[in-house]
């Protein structure tokens, strides 16, 4: 079962997040999601435990538990939709559309 961690302190890492939810079972996968310029945390992970039951414990345990001074939410993962709306690319390059003489 994939559990999605989230409001998650920037300080915690796959290794933080690992210890946090290793006592409610075996872990197959723990992810940090981090910004891929910054590599900084974006303050939400996922937990991929060995079976559903140990799943189901984490986040019975660990929803709305204060972690570093932060109340962590804790569901179980949904799989992105890919029809869901997505915000639109900033453009960082205004003066492309712009003629140039």
């Amino acid at each position: 079962m994939k559990v999605y961690v989230g409001n998650l302190p920037y300080s915690v890492d796959d290794a933080k997040l690992s210890e946090l939810f290793s006592s409610y079972g075996e872990i197959e996968e723990v992810t940090v999601i981090k910004d891929k310029y910054s590599g900084r945390s974006k303050g939400f992970g996922f937990v991929t435990f060995k079976d559903d039951e140990a799943g189901k414990k984490a986040i019975d345990g660990m929803n709305e538990k204060e972690v570093d001074g932060r109340q962590v939410k804790v569901n179980e993962a949904k799989p992105m939709d890919p029809d869901r709306p997505r915000s639109p690319r900033r453009d960082n390059h205004r003066d492309n559309n712009r003629r140039r003489f």
